[in-house]
């Protein structure tokens, strides 16, 4: 591989028209840059790139080997791109011929590779991931130049560009990749000023508060998994041999230290052992950069450096944020995945553990096989990894039957065989609550929770509501209804063989508004709970229309049968207030002196009722002052034991007989008067109002009949017309809304 006539000089395949071209190309004369004829004065021209003019730049020399050349690259951050330059002016061969770009700083090097059919990014490093291409025909013209989208700090370092035929890899080019923190305009007017104000007095004060700009800390965010991280600390000067340089953890535990020329691997932290690299003769260029591997949670780290003396020269803060995905599920799915893959090549003898928040152990895989006997009992059963999983570097996890019980942060670890941490991704997990609605009335409710078969046969199953009374359990083989609270005595049921199946729904009967709970079930062995799940109840109040006039209207309430003789019946109307007594049912029978003289003689409820568990009321002749809201209590030992919302709404409607003979008045009503009671309906009433007329016509001897229905509201005007043809029909109704 030999440049023709300088590095950017045109190749085989046609004239470059790439803005990395030759320096003629670009405007520059020989005189100004002279090309490169013979290998033995062979140099590099390195490229300095402004945020500005990224495509002319500057040139200077610097000495390279014989076999790859050398670039310098400077960009500032958030410049829109940047282009690494690599040309190949050789023969590309035909077949399996494979262009790769690597960084050498990074555990995972692979930044692009191209091959014959296309790019392959399957092993790209994740950090590159939807930021680097190249031409279309890269592997026909030999321009192997890569694009880097949003170049950011943490990209600076050596790339390599290299081609391979499948036998044999050469090394291209290398390129330095430095990109600068931008020197913004505001600063550059602060300084101006700083300067002015210089010559005029000393302000120590304001020199040293701009000096902090070049003092800023970082701020560094990567995804929970990832393979490696890169915390950027960089000075423009060199420093002295005799430098140290130490990071630190906000727990102020050593992540890292480089002094007298050497890594001080002894003086670090056991958590950061073989985790940690710095880049080699880093006080050079000065950049004291750390590349973490894995990143394993948020925190702070401190780059300090120290003079000989002791004296800090410098220090700066990285703070490094690991994202944590969330999995969102239904309770009630067969099962849910915590998702982990990594392209990272992992050993045989590696160690894959997944533990959730409070370290329980989950799931281990070990010397090539699962190890069920490290899990946890909470997670036995319930847990699935894929086949050759480190082979894949699938190291997901499958959870079944997850439930808000498991709403909580798992972390998965790889361990080589020496202990040192491989790889760690956390995931959190939210399983949404169960929400179950009924209306009231329905004969039951079924509040489901489905779970592992075969639970052990000495669990204890215990279902309780937002109160913490006790509406089930099951344990020991059978129900134990004495462990119930009264409010649910006779109104539960489960499965049979519920340990078995894994079914470990409730059946809640006769459920009321009053029953609109959270509720929640435990199973527990041995002091320990192996499952749990929450759901939410939501028993819709029950409603009620009858029209006015109506014989009667009833308000049921049915619940369990063969209630306790000594329980006390209240039905009340609690809205609107004040509250009054509608009927009470005490002592075997009603209790009429009790009742609120609004309802005397009004009401009435079923023989046996307690017998038959029907507490319904009947209400007579019910009146818009009837609306409301009434609530049935079942009370005993001063306890309420049964509670029943009904909302009842009683539609007005009015009728009035026409006079058949408008001059009799005692008759029926005159022309005046039905035109008056019109207009005080609307006008005083406030409402709409509908007026439906038929029946025969005054005067008319066909014995024919018409209908008619007219709709006024609030405030409308009735002429004397309108109420007159209502009052020529023999028979009319009004219907206020």
């Amino acid at each position: 591989m030999e440049p023709k006539g300088g590095i950017y000089k045109e190749n085989n395949k046609g004239p470059n028209t790439d803005p990395w071209g030759t320096p003629q190309q670009r405007g520059a004369t020989e005189e100004e840059y002279p090309p490169i004829t013979t290998e033995k004065d062979l140099s590099v021209r390195c490229i300095t790139v402004s945020q500005v003019e990224a495509k002319r730049g500057t040139f200077k020399e610097c000495n390279v080997s014989q076999h790859a050349l050398a670039v310098v690259v400077e960009v500032n951050e958030g410049a829109e791109s940047v282009l690494l330059p690599c040309e190949f002016s050789g023969l590309i061969p035909e077949n399996d011929s494979t262009v790769m770009w690597t960084h050498e700083d990074l555990y995972n090097k692979s930044v692009h590779l191209r091959r014959k059919e296309g790019d392959d990014l399957g092993e790209q490093n994740q950090h590159y991931s939807g930021r680097t291409s190249m031409r279309p025909d890269a592997l026909n013209t030999g321009n192997f130049s890569l694009t880097l989208r949003k170049p950011q700090l943490t990209d600076s370092g050596n790339y390599t560009c290299s081609i391979s035929d499948g036998r044999e890899e050469r090394r291209l080019i290398d390129v330095q990749l430095q990109v600068k923190e931008p020197f913004p305009s505001w600063a550059i007017a602060l300084l101006v000023l700083l300067l002015l104000l210089v010559l005029l007095v000393v302000s120590g004060g304001l020199l040293f508060h701009f000096r902090h700009y070049f003092m800023s800390d970082y701020k560094v965010e990567v995804d929970s998994g990832v393979e490696s991280v890169q915390l950027p600390c960089k000075t423009t000067v060199n420093l002295p041999k005799d430098t140290k340089v130490e990071w630190k953890d906000k727990k102020n535990r050593k992540v890292h230290v480089y002094q007298n020329g050497s890594h001080q691997l002894e003086e670090q932290h056991h958590f950061y052992r073989e985790r940690t690299k710095m880049k080699r003769n880093l006080l050079e260029p000065g950049d004291l950069s750390l590349t973490l591997k894995p990143p394993t949670d948020t925190d702070t780290y401190t780059c300090t450096v120290y003079s000989s003396r002791g004296t800090i020269l410098m220090e700066k803060e990285v703070l490094l944020t690991v994202r944590v995905p969330q999995v969102e599920v239904d309770s009630g799915v067969e099962s849910v995945q915590l998702p982990f893959n990594t392209t990272l090549h992992l050993p045989e003898d590696a160690k894959v553990e997944w533990k959730d928040k409070g370290s329980r152990m989950i799931y281990v895989h070990q010397n090539g096989s699962d190890q069920p006997e490290e899990q946890h009992q909470a997670y036995k059963n319930r847990t699935k990894m894929n086949e050759d999983l480190l082979k894949t570097g699938d190291l997901s996890l499958t959870l079944k039957y997850p439930t808000d019980g498991d709403n909580r942060t798992y972390t998965c670890t790889v361990y080589s065989r020496e202990g040192n941490i491989l790889l760690k991704k956390q995931v959190e997990l939210k399983v949404r609550v169960c929400q179950v609605e009924v209306d009231s009335g329905v004969e039951s409710v079924p509040l489901p929770f489905k779970s592992t078969e075969n639970l052990p046969e000495d669990a204890k199953v215990e279902w309780k509501d937002g109160r913490s009374r006790t509406v089930h359990v099951y344990k020991n083989g059978s129900d134990q209804p004495e462990e119930q609270n009264q409010v649910y005595r006779d109104r539960t049921k489960m499965n049979e063989d519920l340990l078995r199946t894994g079914d470990l729904s409730l059946t809640l009967k006769h459920p009321t508004d009053w029953d609109s709970e959270d509720f929640i079930c435990e199973v527990w062995r041995s002091g320990n709970i192996l499952r749990t799940k929450s759901l939410l109840l939501k028993v819709r109040v029950c409603q009620v229309e009858v029209e006015e006039g109506e014989e009667s209207v009833q308000l049921p309430f049915k619940t369990t049968q063969n209630l306790p003789g000594d329980v006390r019946v209240v039905w009340e109307c609690k809205e609107p207030e004040p509250v009054m007594l509608v009927h009470v049912y005490d002592n075997g029978s009603d209790q009429p002196e009790e009742q609120h003289q609004v309802y005397r003689e009004r009401t009435k409820m079923n023989e046996d009722l307690l017998k038959t568990g029907d507490l319904s009321l009947t209400l007579k002749h019910p009146t818009e002052r009837d609306s409301g809201g009434y609530a049935c209590y079942v009370v005993r030992n001063r306890a309420v034991v049964r509670r029943k919302r009904v909302q009842l709404k009683v539609k007005v409607s009015m009728k009035v007989s026409a006079a058949v003979d408008p001059l009799n008045c005692d008759r029926g009503l005159t022309l005046e008067e039905t035109l008056s009671t019109f207009q005080q309906l609307l006008h005083h009433g406030g409402r709409s109002l509908t007026v439906t007329g038929g029946g025969e016509r005054r005067g008319s001897t066909g014995g024919s009949s018409e209908e008619e229905e007219r709709s006024y509201k609030p405030h409308d005007h009735m002429t004397r017309g309108q109420a007159f043809e209502l009052w020529e029909s023999k028979m009319f109704q009004l219907q206020t809304h």
